[in-house]
């Protein structure tokens, strides 16, 4: 026999134990919920290593968990017949996780307040480490499907270290024992461990026994009528299907018949976790036929974007031997799919119609999602950009409009929908793009995020109408009223030829503007150069990379600071062309284009010094 070799928990490892231990105190039972699902998984895997391999350690042994508890000893057992680990998958699993895990858990703990939620746990990869909450010492044993895996014993009591020993005659799979502290011993008794299973833990789908007492009903709810299902069994299984700890947003339920027999049970859930830095989720829609699980991830199942859904699709319709592999690239799980997307995208439009302020709070914390189905999933574009929610020039601050609502309520000579991308609304607002639309009465969305501007690009119309920035050489308003006397038409064209020769640099076009209302000029972006706020993005990446953006100035014949330095390019061309450059800065400034603002503040300093003589 080996002597036992001792290991230190990797730093990520200490930290949630140092939480777990130190910081959770509400909702201790859940390391039995979190324990039981870890089991089930270990379950599901084997009946899939099943399938492919032909040399499993006791095969015969039957794919359930057992329960067993002892008051006396003050101990709670729980054993499965999964895959089991090696001894180097006792180091990898239960000695490290990976750091974003670690460091999102905390981060949710964190926002749950004082006391910590326990509950959590589950949602960042951690769960196993949840029993120290409750344990003096943890022992797995554990032997993995391999028929050459070795017997072993993995014992920690959360301190910093744990070891591992030879353990003759263990079974396949893991049996962990749970030595319970003094004030834990509550779960050593069968009435509590079997209330918690019945809370957490009745859709396992594989057998649980209690002390030799199957204590779970393995319940297809999916399969029921909508009117048999409480609320209460909805929330239930929500939470156990999603590992989740709040309460669904938003539940659809539904069976077809055609062009596919489907029995769907889907969930939004009430918190985006991927706000919580765990990167991207993984499908969270599992794939059944006839009750029997075929993938409970299937990535082509559902679009990428939707991937925050939670649930189960069962379709009699799939052939029970389908293999992960195949499903991929069968057509009968692609036109599952979009049966179930276009349900699900048809059913929120009408969630959203029906009650606008819940769907607008959800959608604050979802609206990544849809803009990346816009921008990704070009069989749903247009029903999702419905979906869509931004404030815009008619809404008060905090309020969203959706492009249906935009376009009913546009004027009848508007050709397009419009719309500009800025950091804020007051650095809208404070500029001079949105004038011109205010006097005309059209409405301005305001989109405030880098990634709008892309996902606007992948929708060049809705309803029949083009979107358009306010910002684009291509913006006709047709004809404006304007106040004030303009500078004659060959004064203007005379002043815009001296303008382009006296900036020369980064200035591709000057030309009169139509849309300018009180400001002196504003900056377009060409066709073909990147928008300001791609050119601040790629900026932040690759500095050095980046030239100095080539703009088309429009300038405003009526403002008496253009007729100002039309007087002055003959009298006085020095101070002229020191205007012309701050008329640019300043144009470049509201265009989210000024590289150098060092520059604006020393020509400043110059005028004041000519105004002061």
């Amino acid at each position: 026999m080996s002597t036992p070799t001792t290991h230190e928990f990797q730093a990520e490892v200490k930290q949630v134990l140092d939480i777990v231990i130190h910081s959770l105190y509400t909702d201790r039972e859940i390391f039995i919920r979190e324990l039981v699902s870890n089991a089930a998984d270990a379950l599901e895997k084997m009946r899939l290593t099943q399938l492919t391999e032909n040399d499993v350690f006791q095969s015969e042994a039957p794919l359930e968990i057992t329960i067993t508890t002892d008051e006396a000893a003050g101990t709670i057992t729980i054993a499965d017949a999964g895959i089991g680990m090696t001894r180097a998958e006792l180091v990898e699993n239960l000695g490290t996780i990976a750091h974003s895990g670690s460091k999102a858990f905390a981060a949710a703990l964190k926002n749950a307040g004082k006391g910590g939620d326990a509950s959590l746990i589950g949602q960042f990869g951690v769960g196993f480490y949840s029993a120290f909450m409750v344990a003096d010492e943890v022992k797995v044993y554990t032997h993995s499907w391999r028929n050459d895996g070795e017997h072993l014993c993995w014992t920690s009591t959360g301190a910093g270290t744990y070891t591992i020993d030879e353990a003759p005659d263990q079974a396949r799979g893991c049996k962990i024992v749970i030595t319970l502290k003094e004030d834990a011993k509550e779960f050593a008794n069968a009435s509590t461990v079997r209330r918690v299973l019945s809370k957490y833990s009745n859709f396992v789908g594989f057998p649980i026994q209690l002390d030799g007492e199957r204590v779970n009903t393995v319940e297809a709810i999916w399969l029921k009528s909508k009117d048999s299902v409480t609320e209460e069994e909805y929330e239930a299984f929500y939470k156990f299907a999603a590992h989740a700890f709040d309460k669904p947003s938003y539940r659809l339920h539904f069976q077809a018949d055609a062009p596919l027999v489907i029995n769907a049970l889907l969930f939004l859930p009430e918190q985006n976790m991927e706000l919580f830095g765990m990167g991207q989720m993984e499908p969270g829609v599992g794939l059944y036929c006839k009750k029997v699980l075929i993938d409970p991830h299937p990535p082509k199942l559902l679009p990428d974007w939707m991937r925050f859904v939670k649930g189960v699709i069962d379709s009699e319709d799939l052939p029970l031997n389908i293999s992960r592999e195949s499903m991929q690239d069968s057509a009968l799980v692609r036109k599952l799919g979009e049966v179930v997307s276009k349900r699900l995208i048809k059913f929120l439009d009408k969630e959203a119609q029906d009650d606008p302020k819940k769907f607008q709070e959800f959608y604050a914390k979802f609206s990544r999602f849809f803009k990346e189905g816009v921008a990704t999933d070009h069989a749903n574009r247009d029903a999702i950009a419905k979906l869509l929610r931004f404030e815009s020039s008619l809404t008060e601050k905090g309020e969203v409009v959706g492009l249906g609502d935009y376009v009913k309520r546009m004027k009848e000579d508007q050709t397009a929908i419009y719309y500009q991308v800025a950091p804020s609304r007051s650095s809208i607002e404070g500029g001079p793009y949105l004038e011109a639309f205010k006097s005309k009465g059209y409405e301005v969305l305001f989109l405030y995020e880098t990634i709008d501007e892309y996902v606007i690009s992948s929708l060049p119309e809705f309803d029949g109408k083009k979107l358009q920035a306010v910002n684009s050489p291509d913006v006709d308003l047709g004809d404006m009223a304007h106040e004030g006397e303009s500078l004659s038409e060959d004064a203007t064209s005379a002043l815009a030829g001296w303008l382009k020769e006296a900036l020369a640099e980064g200035v591709e076009e000057v030309r009169a503007g139509k849309r300018l209302v009180s400001a002196p000029a504003l900056a377009i972006t060409p066709e073909g150069e990147m928008n300001p706020q791609m050119r601040q993005m790629m900026k932040a990446m690759k500095p050095d990379e980046v030239t100095a953006p080539k703009i088309i100035l429009e300038i405003n014949p009526r403002h008496d600071l253009v007729k100002k330095v039309n007087g002055l390019r003959e009298n006085d061309s020095d101070l002229a062309k020191l205007l012309s450059e701050q008329i640019l800065d300043n144009a470049l400034l509201s265009a989210g284009l000024l590289d150098d603002p060092q520059r604006v503040v020393a020509r400043t300093e110059k005028i004041m010094a000519r105004v002061m003589a």
